[in-house]
């Protein structure tokens, strides 16, 4: 139902830009910034995240995440961005809008990760209300939905924080750290209020 898209999968991905942060699609010169983030957040992010793949952080791997998330922008099945201080210019985090479902759903699935040095600062608090706005104004979604751990209290206020609502409790919805695990469903509609 192309007719429900704002953007044709031939247009360029816009920067994004936030409180004190730039938002851009990842490119493969990106790899070795990503990669030691990445390393040296992994005791940070591993509770959080599906188990690595032993070879996550090869330049290989890489090329591949890069190449399917140009595949995904292409079928407007996802968006993939990385989040940068705009201030210092140096990665923070990455944020993903994934299983884009359009037609009578007009909907999408929210992901994002932190570095550890970067937590708690307002980095991802302000790049998921850029991705909001963006996602309602251009790319025409109706809802967004997003997942965290119960117990991950930190994403959880960031979720409300951002004008996300719960909607209810899934169990065993994600394998997380290697088991599934229950989550709390949050969304937000095109036309809540935005913080």
């Amino acid at each position: 139902m192309a007719f429900l898209r704002a953007t044709s999968y031939l247009d360029p991905q816009p920067e994004l830009r936030g409180r004190g942060v730039r938002l851009r699609v990842p490119t493969l010169n990106d790899h070795e910034e990503w990669a030691t983030l990445r390393e040296e957040s992994r005791a940070f992010l591993s509770p959080w995240e599906p188990v690595w793949p032993p070879d996550d952080l090869t330049r290989s791997a890489f090329r591949q995440r890069v190449k399917r998330y140009m595949r995904d922008m292409r079928s407007d099945t996802g968006y993939a961005y990385f989040v940068f201080c705009a201030e210092a210019g140096q990665l923070v985090g990455g944020l993903t809008l994934s299983n884009v479902r359009r037609g009578v759903a007009q909907t999408a699935s929210l992901g994002y990760w932190v570095g550890a040095p970067y937590a708690r600062q307002g980095y991802m608090s302000a790049a998921v209300a850029a991705v909001v706005s963006y996602a309602f104004d251009h790319l025409r979604l109706h809802r967004i939905e997003a997942a965290c751990l119960p117990v991950n209290e930190p994403s959880i206020r960031l979720l409300k924080r951002c004008g996300f609502g719960e909607e209810g409790y899934a169990r065993r919805y994600l394998k997380i750290a290697g088991s599934w695990q229950d989550h709390l469903l949050f969304a937000i509609l095109e036309n809540d209020p935005r913080p």
